[in-house]
């Protein structure tokens, strides 16, 4: 982990999920999602204290396993408020939640695990208790409730908005939970006019134009992969295959409850658009492309 300034009062930890930092004082920081365990948050905590630095808080932008991972740690060790949003704060203080959406019933215990169930901790609505200086604006689709911070040194902090191009290009399908929705805050985010852009799992940058083109194409992409599957009338395991086997990838359990759950997104968002129908034969369902 790596300590960056990135304006007056904003820094973060480079990660394989960035942490954000800011400074209300000279003495007291809120600190921007917790990693993935509590040996994120042992280590995050240990960099905090060499700079003689408390934390007020921990800010959340969403609830999956790897951003509220070393809540737990963090406020079990500094007693601190920890504050998110909507249905992401139910999910932060039940984390089995998490597993058994995904997986659509009780989860497996291969599915119980730090990955998708991240130990339970006390959080707090954020509206109306943000200090001044930062403030939140709603990034929804990846998540259900997801929120980006903007800091007073113009440095915005985008959660899982955005993905990475290393990362589209080698896996091609990345989480979502509401594929309009993630469309929605793309088209959001090219308004933006920021000093510096942190995403959680990309590297800081000063332009995320070119990034948010890849992540829509990716998208338009696999929508249209998908409708032209549909032509030959698939159930939704057979449209998953297709989908694993043209890109060339391999399933394990994770795998198959995380991406299996935005397969399932893109036919609502598909249905949705009218482009897609479904139908029930022989007791199965199946999809098929609107004429």
């Amino acid at each position: 982990m790596e300590l960056i300034k990135v304006g007056e009062k904003t820094y973060y930890i480079k990660n394989p999920t960035n942490i954000g930092i800011y400074k209300i004082d000279e003495e007291n920081i809120y600190i921007i999602d917790s990693g993935n365990d509590k040996e994120a948050g042992r280590k995050i905590l240990k960099i905090i204290n060499e700079q003689g630095w408390k934390i007020a808080g921990i800010i959340n932008t969403h609830s999956n396993a790897d951003h509220i991972g070393g809540n737990k740690f963090i406020q079990d060790r500094t007693n601190c408020m920890i504050y998110g949003h909507g249905i992401e704060n139910s999910f932060t203080t039940f984390p089995i939640l998490e597993s058994a959406f995904l997986y659509g019933g009780y989860p497996l215990r291969d599915l119980q695990n730090k990955f998708l169930m991240a130990k339970e901790s006390n959080v707090t609505e954020i509206d109306g208790n943000l200090p001044e200086g930062l403030s939140y604006f709603n990034i929804k689709g990846h998540f259900f409730d997801m929120i980006g911070i903007k800091t007073s040194d113009n440095v915005y902090f985008l959660g899982d908005s955005l993905f990475s191009a290393e990362t589209i290009s080698k896996y091609h399908l990345f989480y979502i939970y509401n594929v309009k929705e993630y469309l929605n805050t793309l088209d959001e985010l090219e308004k933006l006019e920021g000093a510096l852009y942190i995403p959680s799992h990309c590297e800081a940058t000063d332009n995320i134009q070119s990034l948010i083109a890849i992540n829509r194409n990716k998208i338009q992409e696999i929508s249209d992969r998908i409708v032209s599957y549909c032509e030959k009338e698939m159930t939704f395991e057979e449209i998953f295959k297709a989908i694993f086997d043209d890109y060339n990838l391999s399933l394990n359990v994770e795998q198959y409850v995380l991406i299996g759950s935005t397969i399932r997104s893109y036919l609502s968002y598909l249905y949705d658009e009218g482009k897609i129908k479904y139908e029930f034969i022989d007791n199965r369902m199946i999809w098929k492309k609107v004429c």
